[in-house]
């Protein structure tokens, strides 16, 4: 290919292309079938009736003995139509009464002995006056909503059993009064049978300053430790210490909180 100054492509002159030259087509593949189809053909006829829509394609000729007698279609026109009115007038909404004719004359001269005014006046005077609605106003323009629903006013303090003790809580009480009491005779019947005692005040105070003392010497041989535990003696030491004021506490808390305590023989 050459160039020439105006940019346009110019063929190069060649004894090639003075040639013709033939061109080849490729052949088609062959058509592609289903091995179906004719199965498909027959399921699709299958059920079908050639002359329901356009009629046959031959018409048939009446057989001349089966001739048209007389009334013979009557019954049929007959049967469709009563078929007809029945279903229109099944579907049909029920009619209203008809609106009465500008001939008919309404009822004249009747007269009730009844007196409105009177009737009227004790209506009035009978009637529960209407309460005014309780709203409040929440904002510069006006708007107001009711002040009953919104739970801005106090409502359930004026209940008649606001402030009692809930049913609940009276029988809880109660089973748990009624568990005392069983826990007590269980108790004084271990007494009875002197397989325990009960401590007395003097005894358990004197236990508790008895640990509360020993609790001070094991805290005071604890704080004397040195400061710094570089060896396995030492920090064992220090451990068993810490696990006797651990032992103590507990002690000690379990008779502080306990006033009632019983001792098994």
């Amino acid at each position: 290919m050459v160039v020439g100054q105006n940019g346009a492509h110019q063929q190069e002159e060649s004894v090639y292309n003075l040639i013709p030259r033939v061109q080849v087509q490729a052949p088609k593949p062959p058509r592609y079938e289903s091995k179906f189809k004719s199965t498909v053909r027959e399921s699709f006829k299958d059920g079908k009736h050639e002359h329901r829509t356009m009629g046959y394609a031959d018409e048939p000729v009446p057989d001349p003995q089966q001739f048209l007698k007389k009334k013979q279609n009557e019954s049929k026109t007959m049967a469709s139509s009563v078929a007809k009115e029945t279903s229109s007038k099944r579907d049909s909404p029920q009619r209203k009464p008809p609106v009465p004719s500008i001939r008919d004359v309404p009822k004249m001269g009747t007269r009730t002995e009844k007196n409105f005014v009177q009737t009227n006046a004790l209506d009035v005077v009978m009637t529960v006056p209407k309460k005014p609605e309780r709203n409040v106003v929440d904002d510069r323009f006006g708007d107001k909503f009711p002040i009953d629903q919104s739970g801005l006013a106090p409502k359930y303090v004026f209940k008649k059993n606001f402030g009692e003790v809930p049913v609940y809580i009276k029988t809880r009480r109660d089973e748990m009064e009624k568990a005392k009491q069983e826990y007590q005779a269980y108790v004084s019947d271990y007494f009875r049978r002197g397989a325990m005692r009960e401590m007395d005040d003097n005894e358990r105070q004197t236990i508790i300053d008895g640990l509360k003392k020993q609790w001070e010497d094991v805290h005071h041989e604890y704080q004397t430790l040195s400061v710094i535990i570089d060896t396995i003696p030492k920090r064992q030491h220090k451990e068993r210490l810490e696990h006797q004021m651990q032992l103590l506490e507990k002690d000690i808390d379990l008779l502080e909180k306990h006033q009632v305590i019983y001792i098994a023989d």
